[in-house]
């Protein structure tokens, strides 16, 4: 009876494991859903980014050869292909002295920029962390927005003349008031409920301003103030139109009178390389500026 029981058990167990065998082989592999390339809210990996960014780059360049080598021949001057553009760039810094120019414009930039960023930034925190002087100067500020940078111009010039102050000015009106606005966003979309923590545990008032509310929003201002320093790019060329001898947007008015289209896409080009360069800096000095930051996309992520 225990030889027979035995034989039994071990049949039994044969046939589990043939069974497991045979279901193990017929059983469908997994194999994860494929992406689609219009997935909603998917982020790329990094390899997938770089080749896309190739990819676009490359579709770009192609549609401007094309565009250029099917517009009649009489006609191709005034859309140059690639190679001509950058043939005329560096015809402009090998004998045009192109790089004063650039460094000019650079120095315009980044001290209008600069200077109004010291106005908006401290307005924005205030406004965004006190209503009565939100009340107060919003209204003006809100509307502003709304005024054309470039219809200052005329008033430039009557007020300080054809000169550099009259370009810088131009410049910091052209990015003052939305940066304002922003950085008031920005202070309004901190949580209250890091306020009201805060003030319970007897913080005072300006403590919270400078300890909490400014920490929690400096990631957005500084994508805020990446922004707008895009916008003050825009406004270089109106800028330099008008009575400048130097800088990019007088250098590809002089091109104008000549007809060099060439030069003129290579002033193009110029400035917005220069707008990638300063994003890519501002990217780099949030990551060092603030760590925080960083450490909460990680935490999210």
């Amino acid at each position: 009876m225990a030889d027979d029981s035995a034989n039994v058990k071990n049949d039994t167990n044969r046939a589990l494991i043939v069974a497991t065998k045979g279901d193990a082989s017929e059983a469908p592999l997994f194999r994860p859903a494929r992406r689609k390339f219009l997935e909603l809210r998917h982020a790329p990996p990094r390899h997938n980014v770089i080749m896309l960014g190739i990819l676009g780059a490359a579709i770009f360049i192609g549609v401007w050869e094309a565009g250029h080598y099917l517009t009649p021949e009489a006609g191709r001057r005034f859309l140059p292909s690639v190679e001509d553009v950058f043939g005329a760039l560096m015809v402009l810094f090998r004998e045009r002295n192109f790089l004063d120019d650039v460094i000019t414009s650079c120095i315009r930039i980044f001290t209008s920029f600069f200077a109004a960023a010291a106005i908006a930034f401290p307005l924005g925190v205030l406004m965004g962390c006190f209503g009565n002087v939100k009340a107060l100067l919003n209204p003006v500020l809100s509307g502003s927005r709304y005024l054309p940078a470039s219809s200052f111009m005329p008033l430039l010039l009557v007020w300080f003349g054809p000169t550099d102050m009259a370009k810088l000015a131009l410049l910091f009106i052209g990015v003052i008031f939305f940066l304002t606005a922003l950085i008031l966003d920005n202070v309004e979309a901190v949580p209250n409920e890091f306020v009201e923590a805060s003030l319970t545990m007897g913080a005072s008032r300006w403590g919270v301003v400078t300890s909490i509310v400014v920490p929690a929003s400096a990631p957005a201002i500084i994508d805020s103030m990446r922004n707008m320093i895009a916008v003050g790019w825009t406004y270089l060329v109106i800028a330099e139109i008008v009575g400048a001898v130097d800088g990019i947007g007088a250098m590809m008015m002089r091109a104008g009178r000549t007809l060099s289209v060439d030069m003129i896409m290579a002033g193009i080009l110029t400035i917005g390389m220069l707008g990638v360069l300063t994003d890519i800096v501002f990217r780099i000095a949030a990551r060092f500026l603030l760590p925080w930051a960083r450490a909460g996309q990680k935490l999210g992520g």
